[in-house]
């Protein structure tokens, strides 16, 4: 099957970071999968500090673990304990933004929440969906959160 940009894989991608917009990010991917047939993928993105190593260390220094945990708890709050939706989890290292857009290459879809920052700034797409936008090689869909 065809996603407009090459042979799609038969997977919807959702950027989850635990936010209110990639928990409706969620929620709109796994419609989209019960009308569809596809694979839902949810995937979150760890980075280390920008200090690491500079100062103390963090009482938590399991940053991938950490990251799996946000995402195991999203999928659950967005979806529910029973929901019928087949998702496979996916923890990366990397730049939310470059993870998401890698991870998506021959997906269906490609979905992202967008928050941004309130007042002025928050009428404008988050940086990672901004991102996704303009490099994205797959459909994407951008789903604001509730404000």
């Amino acid at each position: 099957m065809s996603n407009g940009f090459g042979e799609a894989d038969g997977r919807v991608v959702v950027g989850v970071d635990g936010s209110v917009a990639s928990k409706a990010a969620l929620r709109w991917a796994a419609d989209q999968v019960r009308l569809t047939g596809a694979t839902l993928q949810a995937v979150t993105a760890w980075e280390y500090p920008a200090l690491y190593g500079w100062g103390p260390t963090y009482p938590y220094e399991d940053f991938a673990g950490l990251a799996g945990k946000v995402l195991t708890k999203a999928v659950r709050e967005a979806l529910g304990p029973s929901s019928e939706v087949d998702v496979r989890e996916t923890v990366s290292a990397g730049h939310p933004a470059r993870v998401l857009i890698d991870v998506s290459e021959r997906a269906q879809a490609l979905v992202v929440g967008s928050h941004g920052v309130g007042g002025f700034v928050g009428a404008m797409l988050g940086s990672v969906s901004q991102y996704c936008a303009h490099h994205a090689r797959c459909p994407l869909v951008i789903i604001r959160g509730a404000e």
